[in-house]
């Protein structure tokens, strides 16, 4: 290598709230990393937390005085990442989830590869796993192509370029010059940011080497608020860049218009109940057949339970992307 990893301060940001469960592996991920205290500081940024968060993690301060935590008043993902970077100090910024735990090589990996690729962003792969059994089948929907369309950063052997990375790594200036993170956009900040990142010319690099493991929601309610706010907050950024959604983006709005149209019609039409029962049968045998293949799930009863986390995540989006068509169109960004 060309440069001294031991000689550069590094700024993690961990935008948090109500993460007692996590947070102290979390944190112990970091202080494993290897690289020299003094070269790092860590930033979390808290939205309020009603939970032992903060308890927790004034314990850690007490021990490590590069440990700093800041309020976020507005409590929102995007709020919390801008007050990190701005009073971030580090040469490098990474960006890590109180959701995810990190190899001992995290850090050294996105500034190696930082370095080596010229990319402005660069990560992992998302690599979801479950700690609770409902969890861990969550965990397998994020690796199935049927249940959010197989992007790369889904793929955990890809490696080169994409459009987007799991949370990200970036050099200070990177972030300062393209405008941080978007205050207006509560989700999908980080699809927003990789967009102007490669409108202005960058690139965003994908290595399976940048190792780390994400804990996704623990129950039905939680996993189809977030992706009704995905879906929603998509059409934010889409109107914000002029950019028309990918096929995968939009089969599962038009999967929910079907459902909601052809429900009705099947009321008064025998022709259109006949569709609606053709679709949906056929909607299912794919169902079936993705949840009883996925190769991370032994159980039947787990898979069946897979069945039904795949159209939790397909109707969600759906309809949260309905509602921000309507909710959001007139809106300017």
């Amino acid at each position: 290598m060309s440069y001294n990893v031991k000689s550069i301060l590094v700024s993690v940001i961990i935008p948090i709230r109500n993460e007692e469960k996590y947070i102290t592996r979390c944190i112990e991920s970091v202080l494993n990393q290897d690289i020299r205290k003094e070269n790092l500081e860590l930033i979390l940024v808290d939205g309020d937390s009603e939970d032992k968060t903060l308890d927790i993690i004034k314990e850690f301060i007490k021990d490590y005085d590069f440990i700093k935590l800041y309020k976020n008043p507005q409590k929102t993902v995007q709020h919390g990442l801008n007050i990190a970077i701005k009073n971030s100090v580090g040469r490098y910024i990474v960006r890590m989830d109180a959701h995810s735990e990190y190899a001992k090589d995290y850090i050294f990996k996105c500034i190696e590869y930082l370095e080596k690729t010229g990319a402005e962003n660069v990560g992992g792969p998302m690599i979801a796993r479950g700690k609770s059994q409902i969890q861990k089948i969550i965990a397998a929907a994020y690796s199935s192509r049927f249940a959010l369309g197989g992007g790369k950063f889904h793929n955990e052997s890809y490696e080169g370029y994409a459009d987007t990375v799991y949370l990200g790594a970036f050099k200070r200036e990177t972030l300062l010059s393209v405008g941080l993170y978007d205050e207006n956009l509560p989700r999908n900040e980080d699809d927003d940011l990789n967009f102007r990142i490669i409108k202005s010319g960058g690139k965003i690099f994908i290595t399976p080497k940048i190792k780390s493991v994400y804990y996704p929601r623990k129950s039905y309610r939680e996993l189809f608020k977030q992706y009704f706010e995905y879906g929603f907050w998509k059409v934010a950024v889409m109107k914000k860049h002029k950019k028309p959604a990918r096929i995968s983006q939009l089969i599962p709005v038009l999967f929910v218009v079907f459902m909601i149209l052809f429900i009705g019609l099947s009321l008064v039409s025998k022709v259109a109940r006949n569709i609606f029962a053709i679709v949906m049968v056929a909607y299912l045998m794919l169902n079936f057949y993705f949840s009883f293949k996925n190769p991370k799930l032994n159980s039947l009863f787990d898979r069946i339970r897979l069945v039904w986390i795949h159209f939790i995540l397909h109707f969600a989006y759906g309809v949260g992307f309905l509602c921000g068509m309507f909710k959001l169109w007139k809106r300017k960004f």
